[in-house]
C-alpha cells in the first residue's frame, strides 16, 4: 500500500478473491505468510479483518539525519496488514498531518472502488487533515499486506521453517516533496535518494549506519522463505546474498515453476518470494545482502548499494560468543553491473506460470485485439523564456506510454466529474 501526501467519514470492505494463492502486495503500505491464528477463519466465508492506521509525523534518524516522516502508526516501515483468501479487510485511516493524504494498494485490483486509491483528485479524494478514510505520497510510507491461502489448502512447496519480510526502501534527507517540486519546475530528473534501505536501514556500506543493519539470523539445514518487497520509487534492483542460492516461488501474486538462482531481480512495487535453504552446519562465517540498482539509459539514479548480513545462529556447543561472531570472515556477493541487460533480460525469461492443475494458468486461447504499448522516459521541449535542466537547457525530462505523456487538468478530474461539467468526458 503507498500513502501520498499532497497539500469523510467513508467506509470501504475490501473481499479478497478466491482462487488459492500466496500474495505479498505494497500498500505504499505489502502480503503472505502461514499464522496460527488465521486457520480460525471459516474456510470459505472468510472472516472480516479490522485496522486502525494513525498517520502522524515521528521523528526519525538515519545518515546521521534526524527529520519529521510521515508514518503510520509511528513505525518505518508501516505496519502489516494480513489476511487470508476471501476475508473482508477493513481499514480506517486518520489523518493526522498538515499534507492531504492518499492510499495506494499497490497490486490490488480495486474493481468497482478506483475511488478508494489514490492518487488524489484523479480517482480518490484525499483525506484532509483530521479527517479519516475506512477503505481497503510521502515516499517514506510504505508497508506489507499479505495473502495467506485458506487454512485447507497448503503452498505448493514445502512449510518453510521460518517467514521473513525482507522490503527494499530508500532515506532522503531532504523532504521527498521538495524534491519532487523542484524537478517539476526545473526539468531536471529528480535529486536522487540518500541511501537504499532494507526494512527501513541503511546498513554499513552508509555513512553513519552500522548500527543501523538488518540483520538476517537464520539456524542450520532450515528453509526459509524470504517475501522480497521492492518499495523503492523507480529503482529496479539487484538482489543477492553471498555464497548462497534461492529458489524463485512466487512473483507478484502469482506462483511460478520453481528455479534457483544466486542474483534476482525486482521491479518498482513489485514482490517476489523466495526459499532460501540454509547451509547443513554453522559456517563459521557471516554473510552480506547485497541490493544494488539495475539502470539504463538517461535520468537520475541512485547507483549506491545497500547491504544486510546474514547470520547463523551459534549452536549450543560452540565456544564462540556473540562477540566474536562479529568478528567472522564477512563474504560479499558479486552482484551484475548496473546496465547489464542481458541478465535482467534473462532472468525474466525464466519466469513462467506454475500451470498445473491446482493452479492453472488461465490464458485466453484466441486473440480478438492486439495492442503495442511503449513506456519510455523521452524529453519535452523547454517552455519560452524559461531554462531547463534536462538532457540539454532546452528540454526537460517526461515520461510517456507511445510518446503520450499525462498532464494533470485544471480544474481536477474529480471536480469536474462531481459538478457536472464533463461534458460526456
Amino acid at each position: 500500500m503507498n500513502i501520498f501526501s499532497e497539500n469523510k467519514d467513508r467506509m470501504g470492505v475490501f473481499s479478497f478473491p478466491s482462487p488459492a494463492l500466496m500474495g505479498v502486495f505494497i500498500f505504499s503500505l505489502v502480503t503472505s505468510s502461514l499464522l496460527p491464528e488465521l486457520a480460525l477463519a471459516n474456510q470459505d466465508a472468510g472472516i472480516t479483518r479490522r485496522y486502525k492506521f494513525d498517520i502522524k509525523l515521528v521523528k526519525m534518524t538515519r545518515l546521521c539525519h534526524t527529520k519529521s516522516i510521515i508514518t503510520v502508526n509511528g513505525q518505518f516501515p508501516e505496519p502489516l496488514v494480513k489476511a487470508q483468501e476471501c476475508d473482508n479487510l477493513v481499514v480506517e485511516f486518520v489523518n493526522h498531518v498538515k499534507n492531504n493524504i492518499t492510499i495506494h494498494w499497490h497490486g490490488i485490483r480495486k474493481l468497482q472502488s478506483g475511488w478508494a486509491d489514490g492518487p488524489a483528485y484523479i480517482t480518490q479524494c484525499p483525506i484532509q487533515t483530521g479527517q479519516k478514510l475506512c477503505t481497503t505520497s510521502q515516499a517514506t510510507v510504505y508497508g506489507p499486506l499479505i495473502i495467506l491461502p485458506k487454512s485447507n489448502l497448503s503452498y505448493p512447496f514445502g512449510k518453510p521453517y521460518e517467514e521473513v519480510r525482507i522490503i527494499f526502501g530508500e532515506w532522503w534527507n531532504a523532504d521527498p516533496e521538495a524534491v519532487i517540486s523542484q524537478a517539476l519546475q526545473t526539468g531536471a530528473g529528480p535529486n536522487v535518494s540518500d541511501a537504499y534501505t532494507i526494512n527501513g536501514l541503511p546498513g554499513p556500506l552508509y555513512n553513519c549506519s552500522s548500527k543501523d543493519t538488518f540483520k538476517l539470523k537464520v539456524k542450520p539445514n532450515k528453509t526459509y522463505l524470504l517475501r522480497l518487497i521492492n518499495a523503492a520509487m523507480n529503482d529496479e534492483l539487484f538482489f543477492s546474498i553471498a555464497n548462497h542460492t534461492i529458489t524463485v516461488v512466487e512473483v507478484d501474486a502469482v506462483y511460478v515453476k520453481p528455479f534457483e538462482t544466486n542474483i534476482l531481480l525486482i521491479t518498482p512495487g513489485q514482490t517476489t518470494n523466495v526459499l532460501l535453504k540454509t547451509r547443513p552446519h554453522f559456517p563459521t562465517a557471516n554473510f552480506f545482502m547485497y541490493a544494488r540498482p539495475y539502470a539504463t539509459g538517461q535520468g537520475t539514479f541512485d547507483i549506491s548499494t545497500v547491504a544486510g548480513i546474514l547470520e547463523y545462529e551459534l549452536p549450543n556447543f560452540s565456544s564462540l560468543n556473540s562477540t566474536s561472531t562479529n568478528n567472522l570472515p564477512l563474504f560479499k556477493p558479486a552482484l551484475p553491473p548496473l546496465n547489464d541487460t542481458s541478465f535482467a533480460s534473462n532472468f525474466t525469461g525464466k519466469l513462467r506460470s506454475l500451470a498445473n492443475p491446482q493452479f492453472p494458468a488461465k490464458v485466453p486461447q484466441k486473440v480478438e485485439k492486439r495492442f503495442f504499448f511503449t513506456v519510455g522516459l523521452g524529453t519535452d521541449p523547454c517552455p519560452s523564456n524559461q531554462t531547463c535542466q534536462g538532457p540539454n537547457n532546452r528540454t526537460k525530462f517526461s515520461a510517456s506510454i507511445n510518446n503520450v505523456s499525462f498532464v494533470v487538468p485544471t480544474p481536477a478530474i474529480l471536480q469536474v466529474y462531481f459538478f457536472g461539467q464533463s461534458n460526456g468526458v
